[in-house]
């Protein structure tokens, strides 16, 4: 029997958010709609709103709860970017926030230079889609960031590279693997990165399943990137 007869918070499900939470209008000049944005620059309220917005961009500082950050530059962001982005945070339980860019593998590029400087080494699993293969191959491999690849499905394989790989500091999984369509055990794999000396980060290329059948952050991954144009 219970303990208690209260009832817990009534949740909405992320469909049912996405389809009506809406958005803040201030983001779009008080429109109703959102309207679409072509805008390459825009204007500072202040020159202090000014330090402080670059400040916050450029990483040497972090927002505050709430903080309305003015814009730069459309290429950091824009208007129609922060909309989507408060948009598909709902769509993945268990996210914290979301952040958009020009293509998947822009996404998938900007994980991998933040993440991992040179040096140091990272796991994938095999097969991938062939542009994350150019950006392994021909610019992360050069610039001496080393991948260790392992085949999707192998749980015992991955876990053992994950566990002699030194310098760790993210291993990246597609599952379901493109095109191979194989599935990899996100939660064995994540559990070992996070009891690597390092404390490697997980993160889950989505695309092909999708956020409407597949939450790799409630297995436990750290960080899920999409290629939008695909089941998103």
């Amino acid at each position: 029997m219970p303990t208690s007869s209260k009832k817990p918070p009534y949740m909405v499900r992320p469909p049912t958010a996405v389809l009506t939470r809406g958005f803040d209008p201030q983001l779009s000049v008080g429109s109703a709609r959102p309207a679409v944005f072509r805008s390459s620059t825009y204007v500072f309220s202040s020159p202090e709103s000014a330090e402080r917005a670059f400040q916050i961009t450029l990483g040497r500082t972090h927002a505050t709860e709430d903080e309305s950050v003015e814009l730069i530059y459309a290429r950091l962001s824009h208007p129609n970017a922060e909309i989507l982005e408060d948009q598909i945070v709902p769509l993945e339980p268990a996210a914290k926030s979301a952040a958009v860019f020009n293509s998947g593998l822009a996404a998938i590029s900007t994980m991998f230079l933040t993440l991992c400087p040179p040096g140091s080494s990272f796991v994938y699993t095999t097969p991938l889609y062939g542009g994350s293969y150019h950006l392994i191959q021909q610019i992360l491999e050069p610039l001496g960031i080393h991948g260790v690849p392992v085949p999707a499905g192998d749980s015992a394989g991955l876990q053992a590279a994950i566990a002699a790989t030194p310098n760790l500091r993210l291993v990246f999984i597609e599952t379901p693997a493109n095109p191979t369509l194989r599935m990899t055990d996100i939660a064995a794999a994540a559990a070992a990165a996070h009891e690597h000396p390092n404390a490697a980060l997980v993160a889950v290329d989505n695309t092909f399943m999708g956020p409407a059948f597949q939450h790799p952050l409630l297995h436990h991954a750290d960080l899920v990137v999409y290629s939008a144009t695909k089941f998103l």
